[in-house]
């Protein structure tokens, strides 16, 4: 119980700290969204008075008349009511539309992506473990290192240029098509979602899968060698037994607890892929509002990025404790 005051204090006090630097970073910037709103104003051929610019500077949370100090509690007491405020990018639609709007699919394809790559990951991982210094392992391990270091977003350039611009098997932008299908639980709109998520889904599992294969090799190595193991396959038990009820069971542990880390960096984790689809998730709004200086909408990214990590790192840690009572026993010692 200790332990576990201990941990929500301290993932209190971190939360705390990313809300204060979300706050302060984007107004020590130089430009505020007032002025990138107005200036949109201005280019359609409208004008602006002083009481139009004042109201307009109210409405976007950025009225710089009250001290810096006034407006972090103001925010504060915003958030703490659950509003977000105005989207400058998205005018007159709220933060909380836009959120809304992008979160599922953001959480759709990163969940599908997460899961289908740490599976394949990990079958890879225990098969060159259990095939440790084969052609196989030889082969193939260091040619998913290489995939390993290949950047995000080059590899979705890459895919969407062979696979989208040139042999035209799959659509080159947004989440479905737009045109020809209604948005709901039918047969044509789920399968245009599915359509359009192939190549951003699989960008990030190739990204990602020499990560989980490497992690799951290791440990199976190292779980290959333990005692128990030796005594299994000692006293003539099958193989597959051996390889899935002693070695890839326990195995399991550190990777359980980096998949729960993983779920978290769903939202932060797939940015630059959701931008060069042009994917509706909020990852694709969050660089559309850095650009429009949208304070509001890019703070309440930041701030679902960061309670999304902070409470994945919190599973994995309890999960981790749950399942491994050597920890319990540190804890409390």
């Amino acid at each position: 119980m200790r332990h576990l005051l201990r941990r929500l204090l301290f993932y209190a006090v971190a939360l705390w700290v990313a809300i204060t630097v979300n706050f302060f970073i984007p107004r020590l910037a130089p430009g505020d969204p007032a002025s990138a709103f107005i200036g949109k104003i201005l280019r359609a051929g409208g004008r602006v008075d002083p009481g139009q610019l004042a109201a307009i500077r109210q409405m976007l949370g950025v009225d710089t008349t009250d001290p810096l100090w006034v407006q972090y509690f103001k925010y504060l007491g915003e958030l703490l009511h659950g509003r977000f405020g105005v989207s400058v990018t998205y005018f007159p639609a709220s933060v909380t539309e836009i959120i809304g709007s992008g979160i599922m699919w953001t959480i759709g394809l990163g969940l599908v992506s997460v899961i289908i790559g740490c599976v394949v990951g990990w079958a890879i991982g225990i098969l060159l473990a259990w095939k440790r210094g084969s052609v196989l392992d030889t082969l193939l391990a260091p040619g998913m290192t290489f995939l390993y270091g290949i950047p995000y977003f080059w590899l979705a350039l890459l895919l969407l240029y062979i696979f989208g611009a040139t042999l035209h098997w799959f659509p080159l932008n947004q989440g479905y098509d737009v045109i020809n299908t209604i948005p709901g639980w039918n047969a044509d709109f789920i399968l245009s979602v599915i359509q359009h998520g192939i190549l951003p889904a699989g960008t990030i599992v190739i990204a990602s899968l020499a990560g989980w294969m490497l992690l799951m090799r290791n440990t199976m190595i190292a779980t290959l060698s333990e005692d128990y193991v030796l005594m299994a396959e000692a006293k003539g038990l099958r193989q597959g037994r051996v390889l899935f009820a002693y070695a890839a069971r326990n195995a399991l542990l550190p990777n359980l607890t980096n998949f729960a880390i993983a779920l978290g960096f769903i939202v932060a984790g797939q940015l630059l892929t959701e931008y060069v689809f042009s994917y509706p998730g909020i990852g694709f709004y969050l660089l559309q509002g850095v650009a429009s200086l949208d304070y509001a909408l890019v703070q309440s990214i930041f701030l679902i990025i960061t309670v999304a990590v902070l409470g994945a790192n919190f599973l994995a840690e309890m999960l981790y404790t749950v399942l491994d009572p050597r920890v319990r026993q540190e804890g409390t010692a």
